[in-house]
């Protein structure tokens, strides 16, 4: 089966945290940590963290489970595998995006706060009319 995108060969959504022991190991990628709730009579989905394992998602998922400060605050996950061809850079990368891009929220849990993807700001122009300025690019280590 084909799954059509560049990055990304499997997803498991909105499962609940019984089901983490049925996860693959070696399993790459990207996973969130969610907390069901009902508003309005509809399930909802609060993210709670998002995270990324180079080497098993199962085993991040068994150590959040684990622990009694974690635990309580999720009761379902996702998860996001990645193709055997995409780095470990590239994981760190996605996953550098998505916490960047979630650490404003208003809603967010004390466990999912970061200060910041520092490679994501080294980029970083909120100035648009510049964007079309040529970029010197950095050595990454």
């Amino acid at each position: 089966m084909k799954s059509g995108l560049r990055l990304f060969d499997k997803c498991a959504e909105f499962l609940g945290r019984d089901l983490v022991p049925s996860i693959p190991r070696g399993t790459r990628g990207i996973y969130a940590l969610l907390k069901q709730s009902r508003r309005r009579g509809k399930t909802k989905y609060d993210v709670v963290y998002i995270g990324m394992s180079t080497t098993s998602v199962h085993g991040r998922l068994r150590s959040h489970a684990s622990s009694a400060k974690k635990a309580e605050l999720w009761s379902h996950f996702s998860v996001y595998s990645v193709w055997p061809n995409i780095t470990d850079a590239e994981i760190v990368e996605l996953e550098g995006l998505l916490r960047a891009i979630y650490r404003k929220d208003s809603r967010a849990n004390s466990i999912a706060v970061q200060k910041g993807f520092k490679k994501l700001r080294v980029v970083r122009n909120n100035k648009l009319d510049r964007w079309n300025e040529p970029v010197i690019p950095t050595r990454t280590r």
